[in-house]
């Protein structure tokens, strides 16, 4: 089992390898909207399937979340303190949407958002990054959007200065990536 320091070091690494496919700062913004949209598609049609655990009704949405949510809090427990945040807050948007509307109309709102998540994450990397989403090298990657995301949030409002190196942009005049 990994330590904290060899957890944190491992997460820099995959981040540092994640960042070198999306630079674009419109690939980010493209990644930001899909990622919030694929998960509330997501999550919505499991919002309505309830498992009881002891005695209490739980969604099987917030029971598939929870492993993942664990594997992001041991990458770093303050950026996936953040993403629980928003998980918590996505979830209830998803469990209002499926209680408020028919079978049918969730299954359509399901569609529309997987949809719409995905063409923004294949035209943030077709059209703005010019290179194939790293999935596609690294399989694992899958898992480090909501934490580049989110570490980019943090930065954005002056905490997680270890990560801003990570995630500079590449100057202007440096030969590209791509």
């Amino acid at each position: 089992m990994m330590h904290e320091t060899e957890m944190a070091s491992y997460f820099q690494r995959q981040l540092a390898d994640y960042v070198e496919y999306h630079r674009d700062p419109w690939n980010c913004a493209m990644h930001v909207v899909g990622i919030l949209l694929l998960f509330t598609g997501a999550t919505l049609p499991l919002t309505l399937v309830h498992v009881p655990i002891f005695g209490i009704q739980v969604s099987l949405a917030v029971i598939l979340a929870l492993p993942v949510l664990v594997y992001w809090l041991m990458l770093d427990a303050g950026i996936g303190l953040g993403i629980l945040a928003a998980m918590l807050v996505l979830l209830l948007v998803a469990t209002a949407i499926g209680n408020q509307v028919s079978i049918v109309m969730m299954w359509s709102i399901f569609a529309v958002l997987i949809g719409l998540g995905v063409a923004s994450q294949i035209i943030g990397h077709r059209v703005f990054e010019e290179r194939q989403p790293s999935m596609v090298d690294h399989p694992a990657h899958f898992l480090l959007g909501p934490m580049f995301v989110m570490a980019k949030l943090f930065i954005a409002l002056g905490f997680r200065r270890d990560l801003a190196a990570i995630l500079a942009p590449v100057p202007t005049n440096s030969l590209s990536t791509r």
